[in-house]
């Protein structure tokens, strides 16, 4: 099964967090089919996410499964878009 998760990065106590889309039986810092966006929780309210919401699209139609942390972050996206 094919998950858009995150992927973890940065240094220590200042984390930041790539989207990407990868087998659900990798490893969290493993190899990865496709990265389509960051999360930087430390950086500035307007800042913190960046996510190609075609390629979202396109992977959830193909039948990929984002996880919850993923989706919230997708709407806060979308919510941002449409301002």
């Amino acid at each position: 099964m094919v998950k858009i998760r995150l992927k973890k990065f940065g240094t220590k106590k200042r984390p930041c967090y790539r989207v990407v889309v990868q087998d659900a039986r990798k490893p969290r810092d493993g190899v990865c089919i496709e990265e389509i966006g960051t999360y930087q929780p430390i950086a500035a309210e307007g800042n913190q996410v960046s996510i190609d919401m075609d390629r979202a699209k396109y992977w959830i139609s193909v039948g990929a499964q984002p996880t919850d942390i993923v989706k919230k972050l997708m709407n806060v996206q979308s919510a941002a878009q449409s301002k």
